[in-house]
C-alpha cells in the first residue's frame, strides 16, 4: 500500500475535496489505475470510526486511513493484474459490505475486480442488500449415515436434465446467485438443461475429507429423495461441482465411487489434504498432491470413463503445485481432463465463471477439449 497525495483522489476520477457533499455524490469505489504490471485500487469508506478491509484468502487486512478530520477513510491497495476478490469492512466486532460498491456477495461482503479481470457472463450484479431467489422445491433430508437434518434445494433449469450436485450449496444459494446464473446459461445455449441440487454442508472438515460416508449417503439416501421429489432429473448423468475441500471430495468420489460419479467440475481442490493435515500448523506444507496423488500413484485406477475439469486461481501460489500434480496424474490415469486458471485467489467470487463453464464441459456440451485456459 502507498500513501495518498493531495491529487490522488482526482487521479481516480473523484471531484471536490474529500469529505464534501460533492465528493461523496461522485464516490463509487473500488476504483483502479495502472501501476506497473498491476493496479492501485482505491477503497473509500464514510464514517467516524477507524476500520480495515478484510480480503478473502488474498491479503492480510489493510487499515483505512482518515483524511484529515473529515468523515473520509481511504486505502490504496496494490493489486496484481487479473484479480477478482471478495472483501468486507471491519469496524470493531462488526463486518459489513462496502456501501459504495454495487457488487455484493451475500449481506456482508462485496466483490472487487481489477479492470483486466475477465467478465463473468450470466452472473448478475447483485447488491449486498438483495435477497436472492430460492428454488421452490426443497427436500428435508435426515441422513442415517451422516446424522442430522438438512434442507436440500432442487431447481430444474430449462425443464431439468442431468443432476448437477453443488457442494457447499448454501453458498451458491445465499452468497452467489447460482440459480439465476444457470438459468441464464441454459437460456442462452451455453449449457444444456440441468437439474441443480444444492447440498449444504454441516461439517465441511469431516464430510469433505477422503471418507466414504458422504458419498454413500448421496447414493443411497439423497438421490432417491430427489427422484421422489417429482422434479425432472437424470441421475445417470450426475455432475459433482465442488470448491476447495468440496473439490477434493468431488475427485475422491470419482475415484472411489466411479459408478456414481463420472463427471466433475473442481475449483481450487484442496489436494494438499492428508488425514492429519488439518491438525498441522501448515496444512499445505505436506506431500505435494496429498492423499489423492498417493491414491492415483499407488493404485493406478483406470479413469477412462471420467471427465474432470480442474480450475485454480492463478494467485493461489501455494495451491498450484498440489493442483498441478493432481491434474497430471488424473490425465495419466486415462481421464479426459480440462485445466484452467482463474483470475483470483482462493475465492468463490473467482470460481463463478469456472463453475458454469466446467459443468457445461463435463456434460460434453463444448466438445472434448483438453487444454489450459486463463479465464
Amino acid at each position: 500500500m502507498r500513501l495518498v497525495g493531495d491529487d490522488t483522489f482526482a487521479a481516480f476520477g473523484l471531484p471536490g475535496a474529500p469529505g464534501t457533499d460533492e465528493f461523496w455524490a461522485a464516490a463509487r469505489t473500488p476504483a483502479s489505475i495502472p501501476d506497473g504490471d498491476g493496479w492501485v485500487t482505491l477503497f473509500l469508506r464514510r464514517g467516524s470510526e477507524a476500520a480495515s478491509i478484510a480480503f478473502e484468502s488474498w491479503s492480510d487486512p489493510v487499515p483505512l486511513r482518515r483524511w484529515g478530520d473529515t468523515d473520509c477513510w481511504y486505502a490504496e491497495v496494490r493489486m496484481p493484474a487479473r484479480l477478482r476478490v471478495t472483501y468486507q469492512f471491519l469496524t470493531g466486532d462488526a463486518a459489513y459490505a462496502d456501501p459504495l460498491n454495487p457488487v455484493g456477495a451475500g449481506g456482508d461482503r462485496s466483490i472487487a475486480a481489477t479492470p483486466d479481470a475477465p467478465a463473468q457472463p450470466h452472473w448478475p450484479v447483485i447488491g449486498a442488500d438483495v435477497v436472492l431467489p430460492l428454488p421452490r422445491t426443497r427436500i428435508r433430508w435426515t441422513s442415517e449415515r451422516l446424522g442430522g437434518r438438512r434442507t436440500v434445494r432442487v431447481h430444474p433449469v430449462g425443464g431439468g436434465g442431468p443432476v448437477v450436485l453443488l457442494l457447499d450449496g448454501d453458498d451458491w444459494l445465499y452468497l452467489h446467485p447460482a440459480m439465476t446464473a444457470f438459468d441464464s446459461a441454459v437460456a442462452s445455449g451455453d449449457m444444456p438443461p440441468v437439474t441443480l441440487v444444492f447440498l449444504p454442508a454441516k461439517d465441511r472438515k469431516a464430510e469433505f475429507g477422503c471418507r466414504p460416508e458422504l458419498w454413500e449417503a448421496v447414493r443411497d439416501e439423497l438421490l432417491p429423495l430427489v427422484a421422489e421429489s417429482g422434479v425432472p432429473a437424470d441421475r445417470d448423468r450426475l455432475v459433482v461441482a465442488g470448491q476447495s475441500l468440496g473439490g477434493l471430495s468431488a475427485l475422491y468420489a470419482a475415484l472411489e465411487f466411479p459408478d456414481l460419479v463420472s463427471r466433475v467440475a473442481c475449483q481450487s481442490g484442496s489436494f494438499w489434504w492428508t488425514p492429519d493435515a488439518l491438525d498441522l500448523a501448515d496444512p499445505l506444507g505436506g506431500p505435494v498432491g496429498g492423499a489423492i496423488a498417493a491414491r492415483l500413484r499407488t493404485l493406478g485406477p483406470d479413469l477412462s470413463g471420467l471427465r474432470v475439469a480442474f480450475d485454480v486461481g492463478e494467485h493461489e501460489t501455494r495451491m498450484l503445485p498440489h493442483c498441478e500434480l493432481t491434474e497430471t496424474l488424473t490425465e495419466q490415469a486415462g481421464a479426459t481432463v480440462r485445466v484452467a486458471r482463474s483470475a483470483s485467489g482462493h475465492d468463490r467470487a473467482g470460481w463463478r465463471h469456472a463453475l458454469l463453464r466446467d459443468v457445461a464441459w463435463a456434460l460434453d456440451h463444448n466438445g472434448r477439449r483438453q487444454e489450459v485456459d486463463r479465464c
